[in-house]
């Protein structure tokens, strides 16, 4: 089996723009949540991530043509240009790197995943589409181009009420809540638009333009064929003098920006030519791409492998949904895991780590950071969507224990998933029996927030740099904040002060929706392996 190293990582995270912030920050024991207006005024607390891609402008001008940046300032989401700010950073820790990458061809895999997606783009599109859905069917219901309408207005009442029998003609918008009338206006236009024969002549004339098949040379006649389409299209739309049709107006940013676009982006800023696809694996996506790119370093197909997370900013849809979940803290004061277990904060950002085979690496004169990775576990729950099990992730620890040639009497610092909410109990409860009295655990969610996808490589960074420097960073939990029923086991718990780092292994255990656990064993390189924790 080979041994795992880090040789690359870069972070996007609240409070913090790159590694070297991420890792001062730690230092603190403060919060680095801050309120939510994507409501308007609320009591929201989010981790909103410290991003600017124009940092990453010099690096990509250097490589690209000058339209690239632009390019992907435009078209990519945040979750991507989270992704490849992060991965750019991790190139920087190991001179040389990037070319190994690239020089590795199909060995060099790229494994970034997300978890609820660019929710923020897709949101952008639907609203998009929704209004001019809106606007279509207004247009076409209108009596003066729409024959079945005009009828219905010009008819006496015991025709109209043939016409409504006939033809199930909704009702006819009326005063009332103005939801309730917004409603019954859209389904209004959207039965008279169906009927619609001037429609019918439209389409007809759309159909035609878009029936003009390729003929001659495919390499010289595409563009032709494409700009002759679209000019017969405008002048259509013109001709008709309609608003532009609803599958004319969804941006095509929605195709871009699809849950491996970030792992895609990846391979092609930095020309690597191996798998690149999404793990998608909800809380626990960044210990699964973990796990799987140790699976194809010690099946021999990979020697280096990208891995990761992306998440957008904090958006309308991702707070109300996690509120919807009874999982989110809605209250101004941060929550804080193993308290009184309020809910959660949703954050955004990336981490991204280079891992590679240790062997070929240090040949090649990369020094590995932060921690070597011994094994990692995965299983599912199959039981609940979100409460998480008993059985899950205790298999999830027995087979990292396993797959690292470790004993859990071995352990000295653990960190938890603790989302601080009833479910933190459950897995303190699990904890108890597996490992010895006295472990020291930490757990950030009350730090920089849950990140869907990201957060566990955030607290595996602040897991590795810390040991690597000899401690373990403080939090914002007090001891005489602790849950009564958490404080009964015997476990120790990392609190507002930093503490010295305990000899023995390290663990950190996820757990996401749906009921997918992933468990990562780590240990201290041994002296004269290790490279600086930020690269300076």
């Amino acid at each position: 089996m080979a041994r795992i190293g880090i040789y690359g990582w870069g972070v996007v995270a609240p409070r913090s723009r790159n590694v070297e912030a991420f890792e001062a920050n730690l230092q603190r024991a403060d919060s680095w949540l801050e309120p939510f207006n994507g409501f308007g005024p609320s009591t929201f607390l989010v981790g909103q991530p410290d991003f600017d891609f124009g940092d990453y402008r010099d690096w990509i001008n250097e490589r690209f043509l000058p339209t690239k940046y632009p390019q992907l300032q435009q078209k990519m989401g945040m979750p991507t240009q989270h992704a490849i700010g992060a991965f750019i950073q991790a190139l920087g820790q190991n001179e040389g790197i990037e070319a190994t990458l690239q020089e590795l061809g199909s060995q060099t895999q790229v494994l970034v995943g997300t978890g609820l997606g660019d929710f923020p783009t897709q949101y952008d599109c639907s609203v998009v589409l929704y209004r001019a859905q809106r606007r279509w069917d207004r247009f076409w219901a209108d009596p003066e181009r729409n024959t079945d309408r005009r009828r219905y207005e010009e008819a006496g009442a015991s025709e109209r009420e043939t016409m409504r029998t006939d033809w199930e003609i909704p009702p006819e918008p009326s005063s009332g809540a103005p939801e309730d009338v917004e409603v019954a206006h859209q389904q209004w236009n959207a039965f008279w638009m169906a009927r619609s024969a001037d429609l019918l002549d439209f389409l007809a004339a759309f159909d035609s333009i878009e029936n003009e098949g390729l003929k001659g040379e495919i390499a010289a006649g595409k563009l032709g064929l494409l700009r002759r389409k679209r000019t017969s299209f405008d002048n259509l739309v013109r001709q008709w003098g309609c608003p532009t049709p609803p599958w004319a107006a969804v941006p095509a940013r929605l195709l871009w920006n699809i849950h491996n676009t970030p792992a895609a982006q990846i391979s092609m800023l930095g020309k690597i030519t191996g798998p690149a696809y999404a793990p998608v694996a909800a809380c626990s996506t960044f210990g699964v791409s973990l796990y799987l790119a140790m699976q194809a370093i010690n099946t021999g197909q990979a020697k280096a492998v990208v891995v990761g997370a992306a998440a957008p900013r904090p958006h309308a849809t991702s707070v109300g949904c996690f509120y919807g979940a009874r999982v989110l803290a809605s209250a101004s004061r941060p929550s804080m895991p193993f308290t009184d277990l309020r809910g959660t904060h949703v954050a955004g950002g990336s981490c991204i780590w280079i891992v590679g085979d240790h062997d070929f690496m240090s040949a090649r004169g990369y020094k590995p950071l932060g921690l070597e990775i011994l094994g990692v576990g995965v299983t599912s729950d199959a039981d609940h969507i979100i409460t998480p099990s008993q059985t899950g992730p205790r298999q999830a620890i027995h087979d990292a224990f396993t797959a690292a040639g470790v004993g859990a009497e071995s352990v000295g610092t653990w960190d938890l998933h603790a989302t601080a909410t009833p479910g933190d109990y459950q897995e303190v409860s699990n904890l108890n029996g597996v490992l010895p009295e006295g472990v020291l655990l930490t757990a950030r969610k009350g730090t920089f927030g849950h990140g869907m996808s990201v957060g566990g490589g955030w607290e595996l960074m602040a897991q590795h740099m810390g040991i690597t420097s000899g401690h373990i960073y403080p939090s914002p939990i007090t001891d005489d904040e602790l849950h009564p029923d958490v404080r009964r086991f015997a476990f120790d718990y990392v609190g507002n002060i930093k503490r010295c780092a305990p000899a023995g292994v390290a663990g950190k255990l996820s757990m996401g929706v749906g009921g997918i656990n992933a468990c990562v064993i780590s240990r201290r390189w041994e002296d004269g392996l290790l490279g600086n924790s930020a690269g300076e």
